[in-house]
C-alpha cells in the first residue's frame, strides 16, 4: 500500500497535473464572466436590435404545464445564448494562442541571432511533372519490369502508339 501512495503522490505533483488543475479551476472562473458577458452585456442590446427579445425566454412549446406537471419545452434561446459564449471562449483561447506562438517565435528568433544560427531556406518544391512525363515514367518502368529495352525515348507518338 506505501508503494501505491508514493506512486500516487508522484503522480498528483508532477508539474503538468498540477498545471491541468490550476487550467481547470481559472476556466470554470472565466466561463462565469463569460456567461456573465454574454447574458448581461451583448443578448440585451441583441435582443433590443431585433424587436425586443429577450433570448433566455425563447423556447418551442411541447406540452403546456398542467397542474404539478411542468411544460415541456425546447429552450431555443439558451442554446443561442451557449453558442455565443461557445464563440467568444474559443475566440479568446485562439487569441490567447495566437499570442504565445508570436512570443515564442520571436524568443527562438533572437536566441538563433544571438546563436549566430541563420534561419534556414525553405527549398523551392520541384515542380510535378505534367502527365506526359509521368505516362513515359510509367511506360519506362513497366517496359523495365517486361525486360524490354528502355532506349527509346517517350514521345507523344510513343504514348500514343503504346496504349493502343
Amino acid at each position: 500500500m506505501g508503494k501505491f501512495r508514493e506512486e500516487f503522490k508522484e503522480f498528483i505533483m508532477r508539474g503538468n497535473v498540477i498545471d491541468m488543475a490550476v487550467g481547470v479551476v481559472v476556466g470554470g472562473a472565466f466561463k462565469a464572466v463569460v456567461d456573465s458577458l454574454v447574458n448581461d452585456i451583448i443578448m440585451p442590446p441583441l435582443g433590443l436590435l431585433i424587436g425586443g427579445v429577450d433570448f433566455s425566454d425563447m423556447k418551442i412549446v411541447l406540452k403546456e404545464a398542467a397542474g404539478e406537471t411542468p411544460e415541456v419545452a425546447i429552450n431555443i434561446g439558451l442554446l443561442i445564448n451557449t453558442i455565443i459564449s461557445f464563440l467568444i471562449i474559443a475566440l479568446v483561447i485562439f487569441l490567447v494562442v495566437k499570442g504565445i506562438n508570436k512570443m515564442r517565435t520571436k524568443a527562438e528568433e533572437a536566441r538563433n541571432k544571438r546563436l549566430g544560427i541563420e534561419e534556414e531556406e525553405e527549398e523551392e518544391e520541384a515542380p510535378e511533372p505534367d502527365e506526359k512525363e509521368l505516362l513515359g515514367a510509367i511506360l519506362t518502368e513497366l517496359k523495365k519490369a517486361n525486360g524490354e529495352s528502355v532506349e527509346t525515348e517517350v514521345t507523344e507518338e510513343v504514348l500514343t502508339e503504346e496504349t493502343k
